[in-house]
């Protein structure tokens, strides 16, 4: 019985491996100072990505998210590139999981602003309401996904 098991665990631990390994690497531009990007990224780890993240300045950090489509009003403190899209912000990698699986007409997704609740920005269980964007190509968005407050 203890064989079966110890079979089981190395299976399901090579499947889990295959499926990271299947995993496109994201790229990360976040400035050294931000701890709540340190948070996004363990989040992705945690998902099965890998990650590698650069610290730019500021000034390199607004010219990437500009050059890859992304506008003042979707904007966050963190911006990655991951299988030709753009995300922006604090996008939990579900979603990030869900837009490389539909591969819909965009530029990518955002998390505008620094949401409490949202990964990255744990406070406990407390989270606020917020939206995961859809950006599209025009600089126009749609919600792909809605996150309700939690108390």
């Amino acid at each position: 019985m203890m064989m079966r098991f110890a079979a089981l665990t190395v299976l399901f631990c090579l499947a889990g491996t295959a499926a990271a390994a299947d995993q496109p690497t994201i790229e990360v531009r976040k400035t050294a100072t931000c701890g709540c990007c340190v948070a996004w990224v363990a989040h992705l780890r945690r998902a099965g990505f890998t990650v590698r993240a650069q610290n730019v300045s500021y000034e390199r950090l607004a010219r990437f998210k500009q050059q890859h489509g992304i506008r003042d009003r979707h904007a966050s403190c963190h911006t990655a590139r991951v299988g030709g899209y753009t995300i922006e912000g604090h996008v939990p990698a579900s979603e990030i999981l869900r837009l490389l699986e539909q591969r819909p007409e965009a530029v990518g997704l955002s998390v505008p602003g620094m949401p409490v609740g949202s990964p990255g920005m744990e406070a406990g269980t407390e989270r606020e309401a917020y939206r995961v964007l859809l950006v599209k190509k025009d600089g126009t968005d749609r919600t792909y996904k809605s996150y309700p407050a939690a108390r």
